[in-house]
């Protein structure tokens, strides 16, 4: 593909609750509602992080989501860097009432990791380079 690249633009989920949810991201990982609009019957609302978006929709008409009933081919979560301090943040997490599937571990040498119980059964995996303070 001469004269072409990509870049991660966003994570688009279908919540039972698109407000709360999108709210969730806003409280606990310190996302910023850019947008709120209706697209084809449904609330769809953007959280930015930095040039990364969540983009959080409900259900629209004559849509049926189902539950989740445990691991499925597809998409088994994403992942969020933290720089900083990494136990730090997980423990904030910890204390705001937010569930952790994986609490922080060593991965690898350089990678410090840990995943977390968001809305609508989403995982989210937290990173921590060592050698990207």
């Amino acid at each position: 593909m001469p004269n072409a690249r990509l870049a991660f633009d966003h994570v688009h989920l279908v919540s039972k609750d698109p407000h709360a949810a999108a709210n969730w991201y806003v409280d606990k990982l310190g996302g910023e509602v850019v947008r709120s609009v209706e697209v084809r019957g449904a609330p769809q609302i953007y959280v930015s992080f930095g040039g990364a978006m969540v983009i959080v929709r409900g259900q629209r008409p004559a849509e049926l989501a189902a539950e989740k009933p445990g691991l499925q081919w597809g998409v088994d979560h994403f992942g969020m860097r933290v720089q900083g301090d990494f136990d730090g943040f997980c423990t904030g997490l910890r204390n705001q009432g937010v569930a952790f599937s994986m609490d922080p571990t060593d991965f690898n040498p350089t990678t410090r990791i840990a995943f977390i119980k968001a809305p609508d059964g989403v995982s989210v995996e937290l990173l921590h380079r060592k050698d990207q303070p």
